[in-house]
């Protein structure tokens, strides 16, 4: 059996122009995708409140991102109920 340890890849990615190495099991295309969605939503709240200091920004990145987390295992949960009820699982 193969450690799990063996399996992680080190990548640099920038948000909001900083760096960032992340360290995962994950491929580099997908640790890629998830920067450029945190960095444009980033970039859209700033837009948005040109005076957020960076923190707040992160800090409002992170509620706006749970939430929309949030709404999607609701309405996952939803679909799940509805195929229960006709049958369909």
């Amino acid at each position: 059996m193969t450690d799990q340890k063996d399996n992680k890849q080190r990548i640099t990615i920038s948000i909001y122009g900083q760096p960032y190495t992340v360290v995962g099991q994950e491929s580099p295309a997908y640790v890629k995708e998830v920067a450029r969605a945190v960095d444009q939503k980033m970039r859209e709240i700033k837009k948005h409140n040109p005076y957020l200091d960076t923190t707040r920004l992160a800090v409002l990145t992170a509620i706006n991102v749970v939430d929309d987390y949030f709404k999607v295992l609701e309405e996952l949960e939803k679909v799940k109920g509805e195929r229960r009820t006709t049958g369909d699982e």
